[in-house]
């Protein structure tokens, strides 16, 4: 997947899309009505995204974000023009079809493209739903304007999320919920995080603006794109001098070793590090003794790469972090970066399938989850150290309701008092970072922050 969470427009050959040539749009709907299928069927996107041609994948994952953000919207209209749903794989490309006719200022093709393309597609898939396809989706241009009235009138439908989403997001959040669901809906930027054992952020600036790149900074290492790009065209990406990372993201590493600074070579734990990002600022900002835990093999694979282009070393290890008897050799640690697994709930610009993936029931699961791991990690500290931990979260019971129920169960913690603990960032535009006094506000990914302390 594109490492930003953009996706590139589609590049097809047909009249009313992009002019470069490329994969039919045919072609391009029907891979991407197969994701969406995916996704319903309670697989990852990215898994999905996968399995496509690669000549096709840049397409195929801009058809299918829009998609899936406009998803609540075409299932209403569907349920209406199609009480009885259709056979699975005809629905999905024409849910796909009806979320890409949906008003929207940023519709990738004209509505005539758009039909005789599906119908194309629904031709070389399943013929005999070609005709069906066809008739669906004239009668929605015809009646649109009703259809998307009826729509506003189911909340689902209206937000593009599940109804139990909405509703624990009123309960959290009751002055932002709102907010919360729209920018959900909006498309991420592109943040990278400068290596600063290899330059400062003021002179990859610099280099950004030599290649053509308009870019400033944001927090302390962070520098933001005014516009998403390939990676290859980031000077130095190849030889470690920058990563993308989300600026809420960045403020991990600080906050471990921000407060009394760690000696030299101190001996610090990244519990759940796949894929390496925040493994790798810590390596950049100090000199650490560093075990890079995680239960996935595979995916502490991607780790060891991010390492090795950033020039950086840590000691990897597979295992669970909530049995550390596995893994541990009996010796505390200075400081403890306990990125949980969570809901994902804070970065649905970047992953707009986890609204349709998640299920009321997860939620609770990964509270109790996370509980486990903190239990467990927290004998591995030394007294006197540091334990961060950190959801990319805007469920308060993976954050907030977390540490408080921690706090009251240990009463050997307290949270920092310097750096203070920043508690729930919001991907808002009013979410300010204390190092961005900039006027024009992008949204950071939404996360959840708390420093412990060990008496």
């Amino acid at each position: 997947m594109n490492p930003t969470g953009n996706a590139p427009p589609p590049s097809a050959g047909v009249a009313g899309g992009p002019s470069a040539p490329g994969p039919a749009l045919s072609r391009l709907l029907g891979l991407a009505a197969e994701a969406v299928a995916a996704v319903r069927a309670g697989q990852s996107l990215t898994a999905a995204l996968a399995r496509c041609p690669t000549e096709a994948r840049p397409g195929v994952q801009s058809l299918s974000f829009h998609v899936l953000r406009r998803l609540g919207q075409a299932q209403a209209a569907r349920e209406v023009l199609v009480p009885k749903a259709p056979p699975k794989a005809v629905d999905a490309l024409l849910l796909s079809a009806l979320a890409l006719l949906w008003p929207d200022d940023q519709a990738p093709y004209a509505d005539h493209t758009l039909v005789d393309q599906a119908v194309n597609a629904a031709r070389q898939r399943f013929p005999a739903s070609a005709g069906f396809i066809n008739a669906v989706l004239r009668r929605f241009l015809r009646e649109r304007a009703a259809l998307l009235e009826a729509a506003q009138r189911t909340p689902s439908a209206r937000h593009n999320h599940p109804q139990w989403w909405i509703d624990r997001l009123k309960a959290d959040w009751p002055g932002h919920w709102a907010a919360l669901l729209e920018a959900n809906d909006l498309r991420p930027p592109m943040t990278l995080r400068v290596n600063t054992r290899r330059g400062s952020v003021a002179q990859y600036l610099q280099r950004l603006a030599e290649a053509g790149l308009g870019a400033r900074p944001v927090g302390e290492h962070g520098v933001l794109l005014d516009a998403p790009c390939p990676v290859q065209r980031l000077p130095g990406f190849a030889d470690g001098d920058v990563s993308v990372q989300d600026e809420s993201a960045q403020r991990a590493a600080p906050l471990l070793l921000a407060g009394a600074a760690l000696p030299p070579g101190a001996r610090v734990l990244d519990a759940c590090a796949a894929p390496g990002g925040k493994t790798a600022h810590l390596l950049e900002l100090a000199d650490l003794d560093v075990l890079a835990l995680d239960h996935d093999a595979v995916r502490l694979a991607r780790v060891r790469e991010t390492l090795d282009r950033l020039h950086l070393t840590a000691t990897l290890c597979a295992g669970d972090a909530g049995v550390s008897a596995a893994w541990w050799d009996g010796q505390p640690f200075d400081a403890i970066l306990l990125d949980a697994p969570c809901s994902a709930s804070g970065i649905v610009r970047r992953h707009p399938d986890v609204r349709w993936l998640r299920r009321a029931s997860d939620i609770p699961a990964l509270a109790a989850l996370q509980a486990r791991l903190l239990a467990a990690l927290w004998p591995l500290l030394k007294p006197g150290g540091r334990l961060l931990y950190c959801t990319c979260s805007v469920f308060k019971a993976e954050g907030q309701d977390q540490i408080d129920v921690f706090l009251q169960r240990n009463m050997d913690a307290r949270l920092a008092e310097q750096p203070l603990s920043p508690g729930h960032l919001l991907p808002l535009a009013d979410n300010r970072s204390e190092a961005d006094s900039s006027e024009k506000r992008v949204p950071a990914d939404g996360f959840f922050y708390a420093l412990l302390i060990k008496n």
